[in-house]
């Protein structure tokens, strides 16, 4: 995979996160977990489209498009959300990206100010 990496699920991925673009981090496993509290801090998103187990591998996403979305505004920045529920406006956290129609979303997630740029 480019533009992002391959890493286990801490947990388990309910239904109710399905379809959702989620801020992730890494625990001290090295296994992915909701927000942007793990060890890591913040390294991508995740938008899983069916319910996985812990250990599951999954794609984390730094770099590309996710289309088909609902529930969002077109032409908008949008920025992880640090409990890991979805991504909001709120210019207080790193930005995931934008989206071009409200339902395609442009991700660029701003993981590190010194590698992708500025907050």
């Amino acid at each position: 995979m480019t533009g992002g990496f391959r890493a286990k699920l801490n947990a388990n991925w309910l239904l109710a996160d399905l379809n959702k673009v989620v801020a992730v981090s890494l625990n001290a496993a090295g296994k992915v977990v909701k927000g942007t509290a793990g060890q890591s801090g913040f390294v991508g998103v995740v938008c899983l489209t069916k319910v996985l187990n812990a250990d599951d591998v999954v794609d984390v996403m730094q770099d590309g498009e996710i289309v088909e979305l609902t529930g969002l505004a077109a032409g908008t920045n949008y920025y992880a959300v640090a409990s890991g529920e979805g991504v909001n406006t709120t210019n207080t956290l790193p930005k995931v990206g934008w989206t071009v129609e409200a339902t395609r979303m442009v991700v660029r997630c701003n993981v590190s100010g010194d590698v992708i740029g500025t907050a």
